[in-house]
C-alpha cells in the first residue's frame, strides 16, 4: 500500500534536492559595466559552456547540471530564431525568454518526480544602461528582475554580498571583471586565486553592431585580469579600459 506524502512535504523535498544539486557546482555572476553587461562563470571546461549567446542582444548564464541547462539553452535559441524569422529581430526580448524558462521550470518542478537542478540568468543589453535587463530564474520557476548585478549558484548569497561592496554600474571592463572574480574567489567564504584558465567570460557590448555577444579569452582576458589586479581597489575607483579586440570571438 503506497504511503501518503503531503504536497507541502513533496515541494520541500524537491526544493532541497535541487538546492543540493546546484550547490555542488561553482557560481556565476552577471553585472553591468560602462559598456554593457559582463558575464563571468567559474568554469575550467573549455567546451562545456555555462555562458552562451541566445540572440542578437541576449545572453544566457547557468549553473547546475549541464545536460539540463543545455536543453534549456537550445530551447531558447530555437524560440528566438523562429520568432525573429516570423516577426522581426527586435521582437525577440529577454523578458520573453525568461518567462518561457520560468514556465518550463515551474512545470517540471510541480509535475515531475525530479526537479531540474539548474539556475539561470537571461540578460539583454539595451541602447542605454537604463534599458538593460537581467532576469534570474530559479529551479522552481520563480523569476526575479534584478538590478545592476546578480549571482547564481549554491553560494549566490555570499557571492552577491561580496560583489555588492565592489559593484559600480559605470565601471570600466577591467574593474568590473576584477569585482566579479573577487566575489567568485570568495565563494563559500574561502579565498582562492582565480586565473584565466578557471574563468569563462563574455560581454554584451552596447556599442557593437548587430550581434552584441562576444567571448573574452586568451591574451585579452589575461590582460584585463592584470589591469583589474593593478587597481587593487573597489570597482568604483576605476581601472583599465579594456578596449583592445585581441583574442575575441
Amino acid at each position: 500500500m503506497p504511503f501518503y506524502v503531503a504536497p507541502e512535504q513533496q515541494m520541500k523535498d524537491k526544493a532541497d534536492y535541487a538546492r543540493k544539486g546546484i550547490a555542488r557546482g561553482r557560481s556565476a555572476v552577471v553585472l553591468q559595466y560602462e559598456g554593457g553587461i559582463l558575464l563571468v562563470a567559474d568554469n575550467v571546461s573549455r567546451t562545456l559552456h555555462k555562458i552562451s549567446e541566445l540572440y542578437d542582444r541576449i545572453a544566457f548564464a547557468a549553473v547546475g547540471r549541464y545536460p539540463e541547462f543545455e536543453n534549456l539553452r537550445l530551447m531558447g535559441v530555437r524560440f528566438a530564431d523562429v520568432r525573429g524569422y516570423q516577426y522581426d529581430r527586435r521582437d525577440v526580448s529577454g523578458r520573453q525568454l525568461a518567462n518561457i524558462y520560468a514556465q518550463t521550470l515551474g512545470t517540471v518542478f510541480s509535475e515531475s518526480l525530479k526537479p531540474w537542478e539548474v539556475e539561470l540568468v537571461v540578460a539583454e543589453v539595451g541602447d542605454t544602461p537604463d534599458e538593460d535587463e537581467i532576469y534570474r530564474i530559479t529551479f522552481d520557476g520563480s523569476i526575479v528582475d534584478e538590478q545592476g548585478f546578480v549571482a547564481v549558484g549554491g553560494s549566490s548569497e555570499h557571492v552577491s554580498g561580496v560583489l555588492k561592496d565592489r559593484f559600480a554600474a559605470d565601471a570600466p571592463l577591467s574593474a568590473a571583471l576584477n569585482a566579479a572574480t573577487h566575489a567568485l574567489a570568495h565563494e563559500n567564504g574561502e579565498a582562492r586565486e582565480l586565473e584565466a584558465a578557471n574563468l569563462e567570460v563574455a560581454v554584451l557590448e552596447r556599442a557593437r553592431e548587430h550581434r552584441k555577444f562576444r567571448r573574452v579569452h586568451g591574451r585579452r582576458l589575461a590582460r584585463l585580469l592584470e589591469e583589474g589586479k593593478a587597481t587593487g581597489s573597489p570597482v568604483s575607483s576605476g581601472g583599465g579600459t579594456g578596449t583592445t579586440d585581441e583574442a575575441d570571438e
